[in-house]
């Protein structure tokens, strides 16, 4: 296994292990906002998460859709490794596909399955997805590079 290759295993376990993301996004104005979010990847170049329509991050995606994101792992003792990626969100338009997504890996993980009537117009909630147009995988070795996660 290259190097590369070796980068590139250790980004997509990052993904696949951890459950929050820090979701950076920016208002009109350009003035930068970091949240965590709860995550269930579609694809590796597709995330889906749950938040209200009033939060500071998504009032921000309505205005700005470009985003950045960085899922870390910093649980080994002496060690860490980061996937950090940019792309775009706002709100999931195919509802029910990002529903299905998000509640296989709630379930997965021991939690509540969501409904339609929760994360649709009238309800509490949205659904938003991010396309991922750059990756990048960060050890504690070989410092940051492009990554393909597939």
């Amino acid at each position: 296994m290259t190097q590369d290759e070796d980068l590139d295993a250790i980004a997509r376990s990052i993904v696949d292990t951890n459950r929050f993301m820090a979701l950076g996004t920016a208002d009109a104005g350009g003035m930068p906002w970091v949240s965590p979010v709860w995550y269930a990847a579609a694809t590796y170049r597709e995330f889906i998460w749950v938040s209200r329509p009033g939060t500071r991050h998504s009032r921000n995606l309505a205005e700005r859709p470009e985003i950045a994101i960085a899922i870390y792992d910093s649980h080994g003792p002496g060690s860490w490794a980061a996937c950090y990626m940019t792309g775009v969100a706002g709100e999931a338009v195919d509802v029910d596909a990002a529903l299905a997504t998000f509640n296989e890996r709630s379930g997965a993980q021991g939690l509540r399955s969501w409904s339609r009537d929760e994360v649709s117009e009238g309800g509490e909630f949205r659904l938003y997805r991010a396309a991922i147009d750059e990756q990048f995988g960060l050890d504690d070795h070989d410092g940051r590079r492009a990554v393909d996660l597939g």
